[in-house]
């Protein structure tokens, strides 16, 4: 038996861990459609996860792809979370003609590398500079996957949105103002 699998060594650890964790993520899968099959809203859920109802709904909904009548996939392109985050970093370097690279056709015409930087530098002139990032939230919107990341700037908070076509490039990118209860969890800006 390898060292690592060991009873008591730290990466047995790690794997109880998940193993762990993917438990108690199928027991609140399963607890929040037993609300839900009880009437309870995606408000009352989401109050009692400590979120926001859409982002509850996103999580651990079931939604029906209006075009079809079937069961929409929750499945986030690999590595989008990622992507993302540095898409944030390339703006905080102005790395502008990196994120063009990324962009798909609908929108490259319209986010040159000039309406970036001064789009950042309004940005930066209301809210200060980007200070640090939270943990990325992949999910699923339609056939693209979106990542919401909190981003704290200097004066205020946001959530930075990437949306990513199908074929994994940029269809959509913007800055929004953070909700009024965002969760606690953040990184520091590398």
């Amino acid at each position: 038996m390898a060292e690592f699998e060991r009873a008591g060594s730290p990466t047995a650890a790690v794997a109880a861990a998940r193993e762990l964790s993917a438990a108690a993520d199928a027991a609140l899968q399963a607890a929040i459609d037993r609300a839900r099959d009880a009437g309870h809203s995606w408000r009352e859920i989401g109050d009692v996860l400590g979120t926001t109802r859409q982002a509850a709904f996103q999580r651990f909904g079931h939604p029906i792809d209006p075009r079809t009548g079937t069961p929409m996939s929750r499945e986030v392109i690999a590595g989008a979370a990622d992507r993302a985050i540095q898409i944030f970093i390339w703006h905080t370097e102005g790395r502008w003609a990196e994120i063009c690279e990324q962009l798909d056709d609908n929108i490259s015409n319209l986010l040159t590398p000039d309406v970036m930087a001064s789009a950042w530098a309004r940005n930066a002139g209301m809210i200060g500079r980007l200070e640090r990032m939270g943990e990325p939230f992949p999910h699923r919107a339609g056939d693209d996957t979106v990542v919401e990341i909190p981003l704290f700037f200097e004066a205020a908070d946001a959530v930075g949105i990437v949306r990513f076509d199908p074929d994994g490039r940029v269809a959509g990118l913007a800055i929004r103002p953070a909700p009024a209860n965002p969760p606690p969890r953040t990184e520091p800006l590398k």
